[in-house]
């Protein structure tokens, strides 16, 4: 089985992850580090109502620096078999925006909800920090799937899927991590927010989000043109001048003076 390419972008994310993950890691396991600093960095809620504004684009990331590495390295993996293809057809900037824009919305849902539900039934789904890049996974999964229909993918690198398929997945296995009450490092909203805004930014192209956004933009052009145009006819209307009959009167031209030739215009 070949590996398949990545570009620019795939590579600059993977890198920049993994740079991340390795730096505390040896920071926290080999350098005595506090564990607060890793924390400073996370996703709370209670600390972004507070003004940390910086912890929500930030905490997708973070992965687990101590205890494993299967967190960074699902993450790793997903990016370089799934988003690849992505690129292949969105371009390195567009793929960029999408893969940190998704995080950003996965996470800032997750901890709007947090706010609206009640508190007993929000610590079973959200852990007081959250981090990590699995709803950017989510999201690149839901929104490969939609791009490219009809596709077959290898889950788990293994097994052929289709492109429907790989959707029934991802909400499936999210819905058994909440009906057995795991709490993953990401919580287990976020998943959910992170499929959200794959469909949201990445179901189409353009996606969604731009079609929704052209279409408000094409209203307010043709109600600003049809603004203009009333403004025009208004103006008109009420404009200073106008044609008045000119010349010598036909009184004058018949015997009163003049040389009769009553035919031209005055403006």
């Amino acid at each position: 089985m070949a590996l398949p390419p990545i570009g620019r972008g795939v590579k600059i994310a993977i890198a920049t992850l993994f740079s991340i993950w390795l730096v505390f890691a040896i920071a926290i396991n080999w350098g005595n580090a506090s564990e607060q600093v890793f924390l400073l960095f996370c996703g709370n809620t209670q600390s972004l109502l507070h003004g940390q504004v910086w912890r929500l684009f930030t905490a997708p990331l973070l992965h687990m620096p101590s205890g494993n590495v299967s967190h960074i390295l699902f993450t790793v993996l997903g990016l370089y078999f799934l988003a690849p293809t992505l690129e292949s057809n969105w371009g390195s900037a567009r793929t960029l925006r999408f893969l940190f824009l998704s995080g950003v919305l996965a996470y800032a849902t997750q901890a709007l909800l947090e706010l609206v539900l009640p508190a007993s039934f929000a610590a079973k789904l959200i852990p007081d920090y959250w981090f990590g890049a699995t709803p950017v996974l989510e999201a690149v999964a839901i929104a490969y799937a939609l791009t490219f229909r009809g596709n077959t993918v290898r889950l788990m690198f293994l097994f052929p899927v289709t492109s429907t398929g790989l959707i029934w997945f991802v909400v499936g296995i999210n819905v058994l991590y909440m009906i057995a009450a795991a709490r993953p490092p990401e919580g287990l909203i976020a998943p959910f927010g992170g499929m959200f805004a794959g469909w949201l930014l990445g179901g189409s192209t353009p996606s969604p989000l731009r079609r929704a956004y052209l279409k408000l933009r094409l209203k307010q052009l043709d109600r600003q043109a049809t603004q203009e145009g009333r403004a025009r006819a208004a103006r008109a209307k009420s404009a200073p001048f106008k044609v008045i009959e000119g010349g010598q009167s036909k009184g004058r031209a018949n015997g009163n003076g003049g040389n009769g030739s009553g035919d031209g215009w005055l403006h």
